[in-house]
């Protein structure tokens, strides 16, 4: 079985971050002394630096007990680092890349990956994901966007002609909603995510860019949000106000699915109601382990996904 939604910080990576916590504001504190101590980077999303994350031989002997015969591991989104200079996100990312091709080097068939780019310069985010494929990865992760632009805007034609190019894996992670209302009871994470995805990807959907980069595997988070799940309400729109959707050359449904979504839902049923809306062959197994809200291990193995993402 494959996981496709699983994230790992090699050593090289925290080194680098020690050596430049000050530029980046990292913090490690210990807030529980029964849990790991929590990284904060910049200020934003800290989490429990579990030793799952960065200890390899623990990650692969978690991996064998729970039946995952091959991982498909990517960078943590709290270290995109889009709101800094970008040679400073460049410089992670050739970092975080190279290090996560050497693991899956030292693991054939174990362990694949995704790197991770500067989308803050989506030219040189176009130049990394042809380096870190060229390093043997399957594509990259990244955020709903940068700089407060949305993906399906111009400045971002560079990477997405180098992903049509490569027939890359874009796997598109949400990074915390800062929408003021979503500021207590842990909402940012419980909605804001998935609202994240939903917006990132309706627009996605009803840009017309997956015509224009078609040969792009665009993989959603978590289910793909809401959008699924909502589809109905884009197809009204889409037949009741046909002036504004000249531009696609198909319905809504239609890209629903060309999109790919992981499994990681929590819920047997809505599972179902995505298989039976976008097909077995467009959902592909996923944990968001080791993070506290993982499906560990993936709550189905949805192979004919895994399949076709990986163009097998």
């Amino acid at each position: 079985m494959y996981d496709f939604h699983t994230h790992f910080i090699p050593q090289p990576v925290l080194r680098w971050l020690d050596d430049n916590k000050d530029t980046v504001n990292a913090v490690r504190e210990k807030k529980d002394p029964n849990k790991a101590e929590f990284l904060t980077v910049n200020g934003k999303w800290g989490f429990e630096l579990k030793e799952a994350f960065v200890n390899a031989s623990l990650y692969l002997e978690e991996q064998a007990k729970a039946g995952v015969t091959t991982s498909v591991v990517s960078p943590i989104p709290q270290l995109f680092l889009y709101e800094f200079d970008k040679s400073i996100t460049a410089e992670l990312s050739a970092v975080y890349n190279r290090s996560l091709a050497e693991w899956t080097k030292e693991q054939p068939g174990l362990i694949e990956a995704l790197g991770t780019v500067p989308l803050n310069s989506p030219e040189d985010a176009a130049r990394e994901l042809e380096n870190a494929m060229d390093l043997g990865l399957k594509g990259v992760i990244i955020g709903p966007g940068a700089g407060g632009r949305m993906l399906t805007d111009e400045s971002f034609h560079p990477f997405w002609e180098a992903a049509h190019a490569r027939k890359a894996i874009v796997f598109i992670h949400p990074l915390l909603c800062e929408d003021p209302r979503l500021r207590k009871l842990m909402m940012p994470n419980l909605i804001g995510v998935p609202w994240e995805t939903t917006v990132c990807a309706a627009d996605i959907l009803l840009s017309g860019l997956m015509d224009r980069y078609e040969n792009a595997r665009i993989l959603l988070a978590h289910g793909g949000g809401l959008l699924p799940y909502q589809i109905g309400r884009l197809e009204k729109g889409y037949a009741m106000w046909t002036g504004q959707y000249r531009h696609l050359k198909d319905t809504p449904k239609a890209y629903l699915k060309r999109f790919w979504f992981d499994n990681v839902l929590w819920n047997e049923a809505a599972v179902d109601y995505l298989i039976a809306s976008v097909g077995e062959d467009r959902v592909v197994p996923g944990s968001d382990y080791p993070f506290d809200l993982c499906a560990w291990p993936p709550i189905r193995p949805a192979e004919k996904g895994a399949r076709s993402l990986l163009g097998r």
